[in-house]
């Protein structure tokens, strides 16, 4: 084997390809198998790789692929926010996520700025990425001891990573699927393939939410008949009482209705139904997944709060001024 074709050789020309000027994309550690990598890049830059001399099995493998065969993108919107387990619950959401080939993650930060820790996580998470911050007014943010339900979280985190979405659209796959994915949840890896198959929203059920082990919709023929929810009775009024977890959007879908988004000021668990309402015009239209909603692919699983009173006690003791020691007094 000469050295211009050794799979060594190869994978130091893709290296120098992807971060060179011919090749327009993020680059990020990824432990991934080159292929996957390869797979998140558009026709054009497989194309850009090729005239920059790369000459290895991964690239030929994916210049066969045609538009037809490629997997649509998956661009995941996560809202976070500053908590003692945000950098634990971002890490092993992040061992899942690279695992999903053709996969964008758009993640907001409820902050007036982009914070070290967030920017230095998604530098090193080996996930293609775009980070975004827009801060929650504090009247609307939860005290320490205020229960999670309180009040409405993420919402303009979610609308912000729309607006990115709308804004980059012409960049982005028009075959794309759009995936609210908080960073408390757990993903079994076979939902990813599941929901690249929407046409406009596909909605499967998701475990341990609503009171109940599984709550999600109804099938009958290959269509949603109903709903299993029993959570907030007037919430069943809606025409679609799902969990943000529970459904994905298609992107042609979201920019052809550049106006639909989330709105701040929704009573308890109508975000959802509000914004498929925008997109949809019934329930007919929502595409039921994961073995006609059979499947449990999602959970609404959540940190334990960490017991922290030593740290707290510690910070008082820091706090505390320290004792002026007394002259000694001097004896004639």
């Amino acid at each position: 084997m000469s050295r211009s074709n050794s799979p060594k050789h190869g994978h130091k020309q893709l290296e120098r390809a992807l971060s060179s000027e011919h090749c327009n994309y993020q680059r990020t550690f990824s432990p991934m198998p080159g292929l996957l990598v390869l797979q998140s890049l558009s026709n054009t830059q497989v194309a850009n790789l090729a005239s920059s001399g790369v000459q290895s099995d991964c690239v030929a493998a994916v210049e066969k692929l045609s538009d037809g065969e490629r997997k649509p993108v998956i661009y995941a919107i996560t809202p976070t926010y500053a908590r003692p387990v945000q950098e634990a619950e971002l890490t092993r959401l992040s061992h899942t996520f690279r695992l999903v080939p053709r996969f964008h993650w758009i993640l907001v930060e409820d902050s007036s700025s982009k914070t070290e820790l967030v920017s230095g996580f998604l530098a090193r998470c080996g996930v293609p990425y775009t980070h975004l911050y827009v801060a929650t007014p504090g009247e609307l943010k939860l005290g320490p001891k205020d229960p999670s339900w309180l009040l409405p979280k993420g919402v303009l985190q979610r609308n912000e990573g729309l607006r990115w979405l709308r804004a980059n659209g012409h960049k982005l796959d028009p075959r794309g699927v759009v995936y609210f994915a908080d960073d408390d949840n757990t993903y079994d890896l076979r939902l990813f393939e599941e929901m690249r198959k929407t046409v406009k929203v596909s909605v499967w059920p998701v475990g341990l939410v609503g009171g109940l082990l599984v709550e999600g919709p109804k099938v009958r023929d290959g269509r949603v008949s109903g709903w299993n929810a029993l959570w907030k009775p007037k919430r069943q009024a809606q025409r679609y009482p799902l969990d943000m977890a529970g459904f994905a959007v298609s992107l042609r879908l979201l920019l052809d209705f550049p106006e639909a988004q989330f709105r701040l000021r929704l009573p308890r668990g109508e975000q959802e139904s509000f914004l498929l309402g925008q997109l949809l015009a019934g329930p007919h239209e929502l595409e039921p997944r994961a073995e006609n909603c059979t499947q449990t692919l999602v959970w609404h699983t959540r940190t334990q709060d960490p017991k922290l009173d030593q740290e707290r006690r510690k910070a008082r003791r820091a706090s505390r001024p320290k004792p002026v020691a007394a002259k000694p007094s001097l004896r004639e």
